[in-house]
């Protein structure tokens, strides 16, 4: 069943994973949060600040999508969200005096710029889009009951005849050859190759 959405009142953008602390770019965010387009972009090309830069990014994003989507003027809007959200630190090293390491924390940030017309009108919805309507709603018919499951028939038992178990075979055995015993010969005496040396009276 399709459900109507509310209508849209703002156009945003996002950048995630920003190389910049949360923090300063919170001090950027809040300079421009409540005012016109026009007037935040003046604000972030004076600012002196790294991260204005990468606000500056993401409002212009912001107008892109809404000028190229939903039709709209740039100009006309104001900024109704500016937030910064921590993202993931990176952990790095640096070695110190006496093989000490000291930790470097290189946080990162997600920042999000919403634009919204004055007084929170309506934004059109986007080009090309389909608007959902909602479906009639029909009474709910009962469902027919479903027909019992037929038995299986099972199947005529077929007179079975009684198998005689069949009487192993006995394999005839063969005689084992009896092998005449070798005759064990008397062993050979050892003789001594060295002569004995008369002795000499």
């Amino acid at each position: 069943m399709a459900t109507v959405e509310e209508p849209r009142t703002h156009v945003r953008a996002e950048a995630r994973y920003v190389r910049t602390a949360p923090r300063k770019a919170q001090l950027v965010a809040e300079q421009i949060r409540g005012r016109p387009v026009p007037e935040a972009r003046t604000i972030l090309a004076f600012m002196t600040r790294d991260a204005a830069r990468d606000v500056e990014k993401v409002l212009s994003s912001a107008v892109s999508n809404a000028e190229t989507n939903h039709g709209l003027v740039g100009d006309e809007l104001y900024v109704s969200i500016a937030t910064v959200g921590a993202g993931p630190t990176l952990k790095r090293w640096r070695a110190r005096a006496r093989g000490r390491v000291a930790r470097i924390k290189k946080r990162t940030c997600h920042i999000t710029i919403a634009l919204a017309l004055p007084d929170e009108q309506a934004i059109p919805e986007p080009r090309g889009s389909v608007v959902l309507q909602p479906e009639p709603v029909e009474e709910e018919t009962p469902k027919p009951k479903r027909a019992p499951r037929k038995k299986a028939e099972e199947p005529k038992e077929e007179a079975k005849t009684e198998e005689k178990p069949k009487p192993a075979r006995k394999r005839p055995t063969k005689p084992k050859a009896t092998e005449p015993k070798a005759e064990t010969k008397p062993k050979p005496k050892r003789t001594t190759t060295r002569k004995k040396k008369e002795t000499e009276n």
